[in-house]
Formats: structure tokens, C-alpha cells, sequence
């Protein structure tokens, strides 16, 4: 009887020490997650901050293809009805954006300054405007940088050809009327005089 009396004692002494190591471990662990999750969340602000203020910061990245072009018939801010064949000579870079899409309006002095750019070189950007009519368009080009054609699409026929639904996006075709790149959502500089550039200069 003595001795397992004791026994318990001893066993029964070691219960607050357990207690108090897992309380303290806890204790541990909440002001680590707490910590390290205001620098992540830190971090993130930080990063998403930076996004927003330098747009040559952040670019998706054009992905290579090789299709023919779909036929595209549209008319243009001045009334005039155009074709992606009247540019059959010609790189063509077509961005399907809309007035009322932040990421389409802040690509646009990145394609603007491309655009100026290499126009020279047999290089033109067709922004085919999803939905808004000429009138809303043509309000909006006077505020803006835009000195590149620009198509108006009541109906969306341009995101069906092309088969994307998201905004901004674009695709580039070559002189011989195949689509060579293309991508979805806000592109930079870095990113169009390495990809599309190749394809101006090439034979």
C-alpha cells in the first residue's frame, strides 16, 4: 500500500509540469503564427502594392501558338469597316480590351509607346473594343494616349474568333496570317520587345 501510494504521487506531481511545457508550447506557437503572419501579410501588401505602382513590374507572359488567324471584319472609330486581312502585310498585334476594364486602360501607354515605336518597321496594334458603342469610344480615345486603329465590337465577334473571354487579351500575328502569340491579362515593355519584337524584325 505505501509503495503505490507513493507511486501515484509521483504521477500525479508530474501532471502540472506536463500541463505548463504544453502551455507554454502553445504559447509559442500562437506568437510565431502571429508574427510570421504580419510579414506575410506584410509581404503581400508589399508586393501587390508594387503591381499596382510599377506596371513594368508585373506581365504575363506570352504564350507561342500556330494557327491561322480567324477572318475579322469590324468597323473602325471613324465609321469605316476594316479587315485582319487589309493587314495581311503587316505584324499585327490585336488587343481585345473595354473603357470600363482597369487592367485594359493601364496597358494601354505600354502599347501606345510599342506601338510608336515599331510602327515604322511594318507593326501595327488593332484595339478592338468589347461592347461599348462608337460614341462612348470615341469619348474615351479623346482622353487618352491612343494614336493606334481602334475597332468597335457591339457583339463581341472578336473574342469569339480568337476564343477568349478575358480582358485585357491579345494576339499577335505574324505576315503570313498566322497567329504566333498570345496571352491574357496586362503585358509589359520587357515582355513585348522580347517576344513580339522577333517577330517584326524576322524575314
Amino acid at each position: 500500500m505505501p509503495k503505490k501510494i507513493q507511486r501515484r504521487k509521483k504521477n500525479t506531481s508530474r501532471t502540472p509540469l506536463f500541463l505548463g511545457t504544453g502551455i507554454i508550447l502553445i504559447g509559442v506557437m500562437a506568437v510565431m503564427l502571429l508574427v510570421f503572419g504580419e510579414k506575410d501579410k506584410a509581404g503581400s501588401n508589399t508586393a501587390t502594392s508594387g503591381l499596382s505602382s510599377s506596371p513594368s513590374s508585373y506581365s504575363v507572359t506570352p504564350v507561342e501558338v500556330n494557327y491561322a488567324a480567324p477572318e475579322l471584319s469590324l468597323q473602325n472609330v471613324n465609321g469605316q469597316i476594316e479587315s485582319l486581312t487589309d493587314y495581311n502585310d503587316q505584324v499585327v498585334l490585336v488587343n481585345n480590351w473595354a473603357t470600363w476594364c482597369p487592367p485594359c486602360k493601364a496597358e494601354i501607354p505600354t502599347l501606345e509607346e510599342y506601338y510608336k515605336a515599331h510602327s515604322k518597321e511594318g507593326f501595327v496594334i488593332i484595339g478592338v473594343e468589347a461592347g461599348e458603342s462608337e460614341a462612348e469610344v470615341a469619348q474615351f480615345i479623346k482622353s487618352s494616349v491612343i494614336t493606334y486603329p481602334i475597332w468597335i465590337d457591339l457583339k463581341n465577334a472578336s473574342l469569339r474568333a480568337f476564343g477568349s473571354s478575358g480582358l485585357p487579351n491579345s494576339f499577335v500575328i505574324d505576315r503570313n496570317g498566322i497567329v504566333r502569340l498570345t496571352w491574357v491579362g496586362e503585358i509589359n515593355r520587357e515582355m513585348l520587345e522580347k517576344y513580339v519584337t522577333p517577330l517584326i524584325v524576322e524575314n
